[in-house]
């Protein structure tokens, strides 16, 4: 039940942590107490965006022919196109995402339809399912988490901090250690430095300040390095009672929302409610940063790690299950 745990682990954190975002931490404070926010809202625990383009990601991957170029495009710009569309499209979503999204519907070519320059954290939020996804090769998986980004954002740290994620989630479902985890994602990260994916990717490196496709990429992965090297920072000198916000970044951007949910998640590796909770009480994108704390603790603790009756409440449950089984 880890797939299971992990899926529903990142719609839980959304929800947890979608009240506090934009707030301060004395407004946070004064919800939720110093502790933060426990329990899911009843009857229904609404999600945001993350969740959504999250839930569109997996089902593109499960509808399209083959997890290949070719199969997975079509079947990720209908997907988001007709997240775009939805009534239920109402939750605050980026700029970006919106505006890619209506371009893709247009029917631009998805390279041109990217903005170009962004690498928010709506990139990586959405990217759990590649992860989560069995009998991928390492390659599809990368290709899939990069290209699911490149879609709606064209910086290369987007790109890279979406396979950080897909890449983490799979690490720990095949049973790498919380505290090995830093470690393996570093070893992932300079090995694929200078490996740009020219058959998902295409011509999308052609940006101002990129010679060559492997500079590109490896600008992306670079930033990635740096935040890695922070999260180091903050988990030799960990403060549970702080805005972890402090210590790796805010989130609204593709590397911090990874280094921030990993913290919250290695602040609490053996508590995955309170993982959550620290990372919903955060002053920065608290939504996203607790969507990826909880896919990475569900990872790990499965459904057994979050309270019974949260499945009950949480928002899109039919389509967290379907997923959660054709992943199984």
């Amino acid at each position: 039940m880890t797939v299971a745990g992990s899926l529903y682990g990142l719609a839980y954190g959304d929800a947890l942590g979608a009240p506090a975002e934009f707030k301060n931490m004395a407004e946070i404070a004064a919800m939720y107490g110093p502790g933060g926010p426990r329990e899911l809202a009843e009857p229904v625990a609404r999600v945001t965006d993350d969740t959504q383009m999250a839930i569109a990601f997996a089902e593109a991957l499960i509808s399209a022919p083959s997890v290949t170029p070719a199969g997975l495009e079509p079947a990720i710009r209908a997907a988001y196109v007709a997240w775009w569309a939805s009534e239920d499209n109402n939750r605050a979503p980026g700029m970006t995402c919106l505006t890619a999204c209506e371009a893709l519907d247009a029917g631009l070519p998805w390279a041109e339809a990217a903005v170009a320059g962004s690498k928010g954290c709506g990139a990586n939020m959405r990217a759990t399912p590649a992860g989560l996804m069995p009998g991928l090769t390492a390659g599809q998986r990368s290709g899939a988490a990069q290209l699911q980004a490149a879609m709606t954002h064209g910086h290369p740290t987007g790109l890279a901090a979406s396979e950080l994620t897909a890449f983490a989630v799979r690490y720990l479902l095949d049973g790498v250690t919380p505290a090995a985890l830093p470690g393996a994602l570093r070893e992932h990260a300079e090995s694929q430095r200078r490996v740009y994916h020219g058959d998902w990717l295409g011509d999308l490196w052609q940006r101002p300040g990129s010679s060559t496709p492997e500079d590109y990429i490896a600008r992306g992965w670079d930033e990635c390095l740096h935040a890695l090297d922070v999260l180091d920072t903050a988990l030799r000198y960990p403060d549970r009672d702080a805005d972890p916000c402090l210590a790796t970044g805010a989130g609204w951007i593709a590397e911090e929302a990874l280094a921030t949910g990993l913290y919250c998640f290695l602040l609490y590796p053996d508590e995955p409610v309170a993982a959550l909770s620290r990372a919903a009480a955060s002053s920065g994108d608290s939504d996203s940063i607790a969507c990826l704390a909880g896919a990475f603790a569900g990872a790990v603790h499965g459904m057994d790690g979050w309270p019974a009756h949260w499945r009950e409440v949480i928002e899109y449950e039919p389509a967290l299950g379907r997923i959660a089984a054709a992943f199984a």
